[in-house]
């Protein structure tokens, strides 16, 4: 599957320990996930070039399906093929799935002031962790005039349209302002930063894709498996953005079915706000506690590959055409400018939603600015700066209420 022309860099044991530690740590939602990518992967373990990983998230806005996870399979593939791929996968997403499907059986507890606490020193980690990857994708990606205001450009574009189209809208304005701004001091060399799919790989992955998405509703009749994987399966390959967008599919293939009850639902969505991992994986506890068989571990892990499946698919039938693409002077240009977008898109995210569903008081702000200088100025790794501001909203909790 892999072009012959190039190798692996690292080991599948590698990418799968380094992308559980991502998954055990990163909360806070796609925005902080990918400054948590960014810090141990572009900073400290150097897997990819800061122009590199920029590439890897503007191509995965551009595709449906969950981009934080659709970043970190890649990053993996790249890393140490194929296996290298899912072992990413598998790393970041297990946790949460896990913890999830547990909530399902009624074995989470996240009730009382200190819980409550520790979820919200958490949501301020994400603060402290994303002014990070803006600050340091801004001093890289945008270094001069032109790039700044495409940037400054993206931010407004995204801000105006809002939503995932408008961050759609905000790299297309930066591929054009590109194209005709940042043509000065191109190699035209290549630009990848790891192995490649063949381009067989990507037609074949493009296929299965296709076949899936025409097929399954065509065979969710044969029984309630069939139905759920077909539901979770289009509900991922449909949407754009990932995150909180998923939640109205999530709501008509399960509430609108009849597979669970509505409050069931709500709680399964305020359980994945309290875990790190990407969001997607709320498909785990839905699959687990729907009415209907098979569901407990079975209908969970139906439904968590059926949600991701067709995002991976879309990864890989666009890497090699990606790949050949930035091997072009013109195309560098290009991306140059849609660098530049991201860096105002991942700004404006910044304020909103990660500021302001984090930020409500002084205090948060002074623990938030704290977290920010162990991260920048100490170099404290994220895990620590995590389980330090838990702490510290658990006992600020505690400390108001008076009550464990």
């Amino acid at each position: 599957m892999l072009d012959p022309d190039q190798r692996p860099h690292g080991s599948v044991s590698e990418v799968f320990l380094t992308f559980l530690k991502l998954g055990l740590t990163s909360f806070g939602g796609p925005i902080a996930h990918l400054g948590y990518f960014r810090d141990e992967l572009v900073a400290r373990r150097k897997w990819i070039s800061e122009a590199g990983y920029a590439d890897l998230v503007a191509l995965c806005q551009f595709l449906p399906g969950p981009a934080s996870s659709q970043v970190g399979f890649a990053l993996g593939l790249m890393r140490a093929g194929p296996l290298g791929g899912l072992a990413a996968w598998l790393g970041f997403t297990l946790p949460s799935a896990i913890l999830l499907v547990l909530f399902a059986y009624g074995a989470a507890v996240l009730d009382g002031p200190l819980a409550a606490g520790a979820i919200h020193g958490l949501k301020l980690v994400a603060v402290a962790v994303v002014a990070q990857a803006v600050l340091g994708m801004a001093k890289s990606l945008t270094p001069d005039r032109q790039r700044a205001a495409i940037a400054l450009a993206g931010a407004a574009i995204a801000l105006i349209a809002g939503g995932a189209i408008g961050q759609v809208e905000a790299i297309v304005a930066g591929i054009a302002a590109g194209l005709v701004f940042c043509r000065d001091g191109l190699s035209g060399e290549p630009q990848g930063d790891g192995p490649v799919l063949s381009r067989r790989a990507g037609f074949v992955a493009l296929a299965v894709f296709l076949i899936l998405l025409v097929g399954l509703p065509l065979i969710a009749g044969l029984g309630q498996g069939f139905a759920i994987f077909d539901g979770f399966y289009r509900a991922g390959a449909l949407v754009f953005g990932g995150g909180h967008v998923v939640l109205p599919l999530f709501d008509a293939e399960t509430v609108g079915q009849g597979w669970l009850d509505r409050d069931s639902f709500t709680a399964g969505y305020g359980a994945a706000q309290a875990v790190p991992g990407p969001l997607f994986t709320f498909a785990a506890y839905l699959g687990a506690a729907s009415t209907l068989p098979p569901n407990g571990v079975f209908g969970a892990s139906i439904a968590l590959v059926a949600i991701f499946l067709p995002g991976m698919l879309l990864v890989i039938a666009a890497l090699p055409f990606w790949e050949d693409l930035r091997r072009q002077s013109w195309a560098q240009a290009g991306m140059r400018g849609a660098n530049a977008a991201v860096v105002g898109i991942l700004g404006l995210a910044l304020y909103d939603p990660v500021f302001t569903s984090a930020v409500g008081e002084p205090l948060d702000a002074l623990l938030a600015a704290a977290g920010f200088v162990a991260l920048m100025a100490w170099k404290a790794p994220p895990w620590l700066v995590v389980v330090a501001l838990a702490i510290a909203g658990a006992l600020v909790s505690v400390a108001r209420t008076g009550m464990l």
